[in-house]
């Protein structure tokens, strides 16, 4: 059982949606601790999204942790629950949950997410943070075990994200952007280790 579920979308705060998936969990899970990680992802931006949750993944307890930034939603895409590091990772298999499970030591096992007894009903097509991933969450926190879900899938068949590149030539690093933050902030994908390497 775990005592806490996080939330990372890109449904915004204009609209109920964050507030049902919200209700969903409190309806299954009412005494669980529910942590918004961000809903202001721009909208379908999944990499966005892998780098948000990827960052604020190492300050977060362990728990069960949801991200829906889905535009595969409906279609052929995977849904699946990732076990990395004591951690279960809720998702669409499109790269979104691959660098905070890196960041977390690496996928130990993975299960599709099929059992649909463990949904909610019924399933709107376009709505899975809603109908599978909320539900899921909140079954999962009460100590429902991720095999319970649905068929393993072999960790190396899970979408992955490239991971952000940097290289170091003439004294100079080069890198690329991975996030602006509200204020301005830039995150590049250069390091304090390249940095160090420059001297």
């Amino acid at each position: 059982m775990t005592s806490v579920i996080t939330l990372l979308t890109d449904y915004g705060l204009e609209d109920g949606y964050v507030a049902a998936c919200h209700g969903v969990i409190a309806g299954i899970a009412p005494e669980v601790r529910v942590i918004d990680v961000c809903h202001l992802v721009p909208a379908g931006d999944v990499r966005r999204g892998a780098a948000i949750l990827a960052q604020t993944i190492p300050y977060m307890p362990v728990g069960v942790h949801v991200g829906a930034v889905d535009p595969g939603a409906g279609g052929a895409r995977r849904a699946i629950a990732v076990e990395a590091g004591g951690r279960v990772f809720v998702g669409p298999d499109n790269g979104l949950l691959s660098w905070a499970v890196r960041a977390s030591g690496g996928a130990r096992a993975a299960y599709e997410l099929s059992n649909a007894e463990h949904f909610l009903h019924p399933v709107s097509p376009t709505f899975h943070g809603r109908d599978v991933f909320a539900p899921v969450a909140g079954r999962l926190s009460n100590g429902l075990r991720p095999r319970e879900l649905g068929p393993r899938v072999p960790v190396e068949r899970l979408v992955s994200l490239p991971a952000p590149t940097s290289v170091l030539r003439e004294g100079a690093a080069e890198g690329e952007v991975v996030s602006v933050d509200r204020y301005g902030n830039t995150q590049l994908s250069i390091t304090a280790g390249d940095l160090e390497a420059l001297g």
